[in-house]
């Protein structure tokens, strides 16, 4: 399959893409931003602060390393950890302190979770592998408790004066480096056009408006091609 194939097709083909990558993610994710990528977990985790003995959800949790963190800064908190990809939740359950993590699987378009059920929402690098992007943010306002925290972990589409340079970098170095850490050309390039094709922040800010979210912000990584945001539902 090439990376044409991957964009011409959703659901089921990305869910094999993710199955394949498994094994070599958190290294694809350590050498494509430097090192930074377990940094920007810990700073989503800080962001949604629930109450003591509150209950988190992590979505795209993938191998665990946002779940993990949250459960390190919030002891007292019950963090559960979702993917639609068995083999990522696989490796998720091995790491250090996975005990502690209530690992599921299930699809963030329909959550199997009762109206406001948690104080908190992270996800990482969920929003721009997903079919309908309204629908998965309401299915989060959904579950989350009024004045609940949305804290989210994104690729961002190149903008400013690096923008040729990133966007070079997207469509050449990423699949050469899935090529040489992961074996895998196709997939990473898939996941590079993800990136160029992606909404803005600002768009993004725009759904979470119109879902009743407030006090909603952004901060940009790595040259502008992560962002981390940040909402809290509407009481």
């Amino acid at each position: 399959m090439t990376a044409d194939d991957i964009r011409r097709d959703s659901g089921s083909d990305v869910r094999r893409i993710f199955e394949k990558i498994a094994g070599y993610y958190d290294r694809m994710n350590f050498v494509m931003t430097l090192g930074r990528h377990e940094q920007w977990c810990r700073e989503v985790a800080a962001r949604v602060a629930p109450p003591v003995g509150g209950k988190l959800l992590d979505l795209a949790t993938g191998t665990g390393v946002i779940a993990l963190a949250a459960a390190r800064k919030y002891p007292a908190a019950t963090v559960t950890g979702i993917d639609f990809s068995e083999e990522m939740l696989s490796r998720a359950r091995t790491k250090p302190g996975a005990g502690a993590v209530r690992w599921q699987v299930a699809d963030a378009a329909r959550l199997p979770f009762e109206d406001e059920s948690f104080d908190g929402i992270t996800e990482g690098y969920l929003l721009r592998n997903v079919d309908d992007l309204g629908e998965v943010l309401r299915e989060q306002h959904r579950v989350l408790k009024p004045g609940g925290r949305l804290a989210v972990l994104e690729t961002c589409p190149p903008s400013g004066p690096v923008k040729s340079a990133v966007e070079w970098a997207l469509r050449k170095m990423v699949p050469l480096l899935g090529q040489i850490v992961a074996r895998d050309r196709a997939s990473y390039a898939y996941l590079g056009s993800t990136t160029l094709a992606f909404v803005s922040p600002q768009q993004i800010a725009d759904i979470l408006h119109e879902l009743n979210f407030r006090e909603i912000g952004w901060h940009k990584k790595f040259f502008g091609t992560n962002v981390i945001l940040w909402a809290t539902k509407s009481r």
